[in-house]
């Protein structure tokens, strides 16, 4: 049932490209593992070993913090319609924030965003599909705006404010470099 990949192949770039949310595990040495949920139009496939995707702000910085400590990283989808699919990605990433040379690469391959934090870009070691058979089917409805309509209302200035409050440091006390220069 289960199949590994060396790299993003077509058919599983057509599966991302259609999904409305994705997971994302990370974790130091030591602390928690963190597993966030992310939606919107955030994630683009770069080639068949390398993606991005635009972290928006949020009430913690984990996976920032985390790839500081241990660069390792799983982005999981799953299928909730259609043919039923879960698809794991093995990866290393890096955290790039608006001062680095390869966040401004990537920024203008997404809507712009108030709230965008840093980009993530991940290479793909290896990609795992299994069946997904116990995967329940689920009806989108629509993307959720609260957080975009939260992001625009306080502008970049009072998010940058938001960073230094929240977005610090990790809920383990990790540095997540976020105005580290």
């Amino acid at each position: 049932m289960s199949q590994f990949f060396s790299e993003i192949t077509s058919e599983l770039q057509d599966f991302i490209n259609n999904q409305k949310i994705f997971f994302v595990a990370t974790a130091a040495a030591e602390g928690r593992i963190n597993l966030s949920p992310k939606g919107h139009d955030t994630l683009r496939v770069l080639s068949p070993n390398k993606l991005v995707w635009l972290n928006l702000t949020g009430s913690g910085n984990e996976t920032a913090a985390h790839l500081l400590l241990k660069d390792r990283i799983t982005i999981m989808m799953c299928a909730f319609e259609g043919k039923p699919l879960i698809l794991r990605l093995y990866g290393h990433a890096k955290a790039y924030h608006e001062r680095d040379a390869q966040y401004q690469k990537y920024i203008d391959l997404f809507e712009e965003n108030t709230g965008s934090r840093q980009i993530i870009e991940v290479h793909v070691d290896s990609a795992q599909t299994s069946c997904g058979y116990s995967i329940p089917f689920m009806d989108f409805k629509e993307e959720r705006g609260q957080l975009n309509a939260w992001s625009k209302k306080q502008g970049k200035e009072k998010i940058q404010s938001y960073w230094e409050e929240k977005n610090t440091k990790s809920i383990d006390g990790f540095k997540t470099g976020i105005f580290d220069n």
